[in-house]
């Protein structure tokens, strides 16, 4: 069984719902603190994800816009940078951190937005006839244990030699959102699956009469958590859609190429991750990210009390959100 050695981060959406914030810099440029008390944009810290679960390579897959913006941020300091940095260390260590990183990433470019399974597939060369991982660049993950999610489900791919998809319980009202899968359990620790039917957003009327999962609670449902490890033979099934030019609502869709690999007679795995998803790409979703993250991170105790403080004051009124993102 090979090693997965690469990881593919698709970052080429246009962050349409992070507007207008995004009319001026890339969503998976937007900074959050991470847990180490350092100011990074969000896509620096999905790469420190994959590089701390053993990955040695990735791939971001970038559009045309945000291409310039993410080697910039990977480029070394330019003079002037060193010199307004001159004596703070941890300035220039964080600098040499960010240059060990862009010394394993290669990008590759989307350059028309045709559909997430598209934007994997301009990955194919640079995976090869390799297993990968395959993240999200909208996506921030705490874990609630000492290995990183990503870990979490490159340990189940190690154990069991086959493709497996990182899944969480889900409420029926968030279907809309996620690809949901069901399956026999084959393991209780983790909680492990064999896939029997990957959907794609799915309407709950169809989830409660196709996806419903033994073991869970009425109403809850496996979908997708962003982080999957898949073969390679997976773009053998993208290449297979964009050459007949199947598409879903104008685009290539991934969970289809997935669902067509696990047809196909290749076993696929969901194991159920512990830890917690956290998507930057929509508004709140962004606020609790970086909440998420202070909580967990070196100002924890600063943090609670700073809530606590919050709470504590007179709300004044909030406005309604906006309806249609």
């Amino acid at each position: 069984m090979a090693k997965v050695k690469k990881a593919v981060i698709t970052a080429a959406g246009r962050g349409t719902r992070m507007y207008p914030a995004t009319s001026t810099i890339q969503k998976e440029m937007l900074p959050l603190m991470d847990r180490d008390g350092i100011c990074k944009p969000a896509i620096q810290i999905i790469i420190e994800e994959a590089l701390d679960s053993g990955i040695e390579e990735v791939c971001l897959v970038v559009n045309p816009t945000n291409r310039t913006q993410i080697e910039q941020h990977f480029a070394p300091l330019s003079k002037e940078e060193l010199r307004i940095f001159k004596g703070k260390d941890w300035a220039l260590l964080e600098s040499a951190r960010i240059q060990q990183i862009a010394s394993r990433l290669t990008i590759a470019v989307q350059h028309s937005p045709e559909g997430y399974g598209h934007a994997v597939h301009c990955a194919k060369d640079f995976v090869g006839d390799e297993p990968f991982l395959l993240m999200l660049g909208d996506h921030i993950y705490t874990s609630a244990e000492s290995r990183r999610c990503a870990r979490q489900a490159l340990d189940v791919y190690e154990k069991y030699g086959s493709s497996v998809s990182a899944v969480q319980q889900t409420p029926s009202e968030l279907l809309h959102l996620f690809g949901t899968v069901c399956g026999k359990r084959i393991s209780e620790r983790p909680p492990t699956y064999d896939i029997e039917q990957i959907y794609e957003k799915p309407a709950v009327e169809y989830a409660e009469a196709n996806l419903r999962q033994t073991g869970l609670l009425h109403g809850m449902y496996l979908c997708f958590f962003g982080i999957h490890v898949m073969a390679p033979a997976v773009f053998d099934w993208l290449q297979y859609a964009i050459d007949n030019d199947i598409r879903e609502k104008g685009e290539f869709q991934f969970t289809s190429a997935q669902e067509r690999l696990r047809a196909s007679g290749e076993r696929y795995l969901a194991v159920e991750t512990n830890g917690e998803r956290h998507d930057i790409g929509i508004p709140f979703g962004y606020a609790q990210t970086q909440a998420a993250l202070a909580i967990n991170s070196v100002y924890k105790e600063q943090m609670l009390a700073s809530l606590v403080r919050a709470l504590a004051v007179p709300q004044i009124a909030i406005p309604e959100p906006f309806k249609d993102r």
